[in-house]
């Protein structure tokens, strides 16, 4: 990974407006990575990343942050909520399990990788077995079709789709089934993963069509081609390198429980976490993993909490703090028109198929821009959120009402539209200047 952090916020703000602070942030974040894997062993070990507080209200971009930057490097991610977590002795998730969940991500990519690398030669070995099955079953016919018989020209009529709904039987193992999953102290475990491991998966034959037998077959190729040992390690050395847990809803576990009796403390989970951030060694069922260098980001609105109630530890391990801004009238405009995967375009695209042409004019998109601020301003604030629950309202008559026949049909949307779509919404709105 070779981005500067200009060219990181760059990639950023294709998909994220505003949020200049946190977006910088970030980017000298993973550049510090790349920078610190061109050190010498020796001063590698002594670095380590400077994890990050983002501090804003629910839907000003924090987890779509995070979520993009992992994206862009092809890094493990994993989102967790803190609330989920419970300290030691109580029943439910151990935070260590947030460390399993991103081993588990990293193995998933790593697979990908490696089986994308092997794809071909498992798609020649499947090819020739169906061509095999096919020569068994349709010599004559195929003889009749082609003339002088080439096993060349059959693999080929079955890669290009040809024999795509052809029927076949074919030996394929049967799933097992899912026992349950114990968790709590120590590394979750399946038991159909024991058993899987113990036993040998049964094979049954079934009929399938050809394009069936070659997704089933191509994917059982090419986990034998893969060395699983190799796909295991590797992930375990790019959680650890390169990996990303981002913390959602830290406020909720900021400040002593206020409940009295036996209740799961707040600073306990804290202090739970804790470890993990300072560095620590997990038992995973694929090895063990020392997070000294995964970098964290924590996240949280921060309405009735603040950062300060965090236990210094807490706070001294998240050494930079971010404060995202709530989204004004303008922030909304540029989420409708700017990002590549902006809304608009996302209702263009699905009603299209409906034979339905949604065009936005500009007047419009102004108007939706400030019904959004309104109404982030005197209900919850529920940050870019609140676009889809306007947009949904707007368009409900449009969505319900396509049938999809006929030819391409022009619907306009303009102020006029909107403003009779929220007349009601409007009207609070001038009523409340008159309310003491």
């Amino acid at each position: 990974m070779e981005l500067t952090p200009k060219q990181i916020v760059e990639e950023l703000d294709k998909y994220i407006i505003g949020q200049d602070k946190a977006k910088r942030a970030v980017a000298i974040a993973l550049r510090n990575r790349y920078r610190r894997s061109k050190l010498s062993k020796e001063l590698r070990d002594e670095i380590t990343p400077k994890n990050i507080i983002m501090e804003g209200p629910t839907g000003v971009g924090k987890t779509e942050i995070a979520r993009r930057l992992a994206k862009l490097v092809k890094a493990p991610f994993v989102k967790v909520e803190a609330t989920k977590y419970t300290e030691v002795g109580y029943v439910g998730r151990d935070c260590e399990s947030m460390i399993r969940d991103l081993v588990e991500v990293s193995v998933r990519l790593v697979k990908e990788e490696k089986i994308n690398e092997v794809k071909e030669k498992a798609k020649n070995i499947v090819y020739t077995k169906l061509a095999d099955i096919l020569e068994n079953t349709k010599k004559e016919d195929i003889i009749k079709q082609y003339g002088e018989y080439l096993r060349e020209k059959l693999i080929e009529k079955i890669d290009s789709g040809e024999y795509d709904d052809e029927l076949i039987e074919i030996q394929i193992a049967s799933q097992p089934k899912n026992i349950g999953v114990i968790g709590g102290m120590g590394a979750d475990m399946d038991f159909s993963n024991v058993l899987g491991s113990i036993f040998p998966p049964q094979r049954k034959l079934k009929k399938v069509t050809i394009k069936q037998a070659k997704e089933t077959l191509i994917q059982e190729e090419s986990d034998k081609l893969i060395d699983n040992e190799n796909v295991n390690a590797e992930a375990i050395r790019r959680a650890e390198q390169e990996g990303i847990v981002f913390i959602d809803e830290i406020d909720k576990i900021a400040g002593k429980s206020e409940s009295k009796g036996p209740d799961v403390s707040r600073e306990g989970v804290q202090r739970d976490i804790l470890p993990l951030v300072e560095g620590s060694t997990v038992n995973t069922k694929y090895g063990m993993i020392r997070t000294d260098y995964i970098l964290f980001i924590a996240a949280g609105a921060f309405h009735i909490s603040k950062v300060k109630d965090l236990i210094p530890e807490f706070q001294g391990r998240f050494p930079i703090r971010v404060e995202l801004q709530n989204l004004t009238k303008d922030d909304f405009y540029k989420i409708l028109t700017q990002p590549k995967n902006a809304l608009t375009m996302q209702y263009q695209e699905l009603l299209k198929v409906d034979n339905i042409n949604l065009i936005f004019k500009e007047d419009a998109l102004l108007r939706i821009s400030e019904l959004c601020e309104k109404e982030n301003e005197v209900s919850e604030n529920i940050g870019a959120r609140r676009l889809h629950t306007i947009l949904e309202f707007l368009l409900e008559d449009v969505s319900f009402n396509a049938n999809g026949d006929g030819t391409l049909k022009d619907v306009i949307i303009d102020k006029e539209y909107v403003d009779k779509a929220f007349s009601d919404t409007t009207r609070k709105y001038d009523l409340k200047k008159y309310i003491l």
